[in-house]
């Protein structure tokens, strides 16, 4: 009885997990066009706060961790759907696209001009094409990505570091 009753909660429980992820290029990622001005005409239209860039490269462990720990997770693909329109750009990539302002360009010349180095970075823009943060690096967990998100959509960022928004969300 103990056994079942053990064997049950467990399936559950992976039942829970696996209803939470989702995969990241069909419910993160917005289909880009690759005319990032045109985007921004979208992005006012459907009522979103910016555009968020995520800039990776295919051979990066931490862009992969990010999409496999917590990108990938339905609160967090719904968070940002709901407030951002959303791209890959791969650092390394020749691919021709079109910038905020409209000029031709590369994705690898294009985060070589907003001076992504490393990855991931998490860059938003605001809908009229300008940074207004960046996040470089890896979150520690969903709980952390959200509040990004958040701190970001409140416009906090304009006046308080997110450490310190961190520091005052976990009191």
């Amino acid at each position: 009885m103990l056994r079942a009753l053990l064997a049950a909660i467990l399936m559950l429980a992976s039942l829970t997990v696996a209803a939470e992820k989702r995969d990241v290029n069909q419910y993160f990622f917005d289909q880009k066009i690759g005319d990032f001005k045109a985007e921004l005409a979208t992005a006012k239209a459907q009522g979103k706060k910016g555009i968020l860039l995520m800039f990776e490269q295919e051979d990066c462990p931490w862009c992969h961790r990010m999409k496999d720990t917590i990108l990938n997770q339905s609160e967090v693909q719904d968070y940002f759907k709901q407030h951002f329109l959303i791209f890959p750009i791969d650092i390394k990539n020749e691919l021709t696209m079109v910038d905020f302002k409209g000029r031709e360009t590369t994705e690898k010349a294009f985060a070589a001009e907003n001076r992504v180095r490393a990855t991931p970075v998490f860059l938003f823009f605001d809908l009229e094409g300008n940074p207004v943060y960046r996040f470089t690096g890896v979150a520690k967990d969903a709980r952390e990505f959200l509040l990004l998100g958040r701190y970001v959509v409140e416009g906090t960022y304009k006046s308080v570091p997110f450490n310190v928004y961190k520091a005052q969300a976990a009191q």
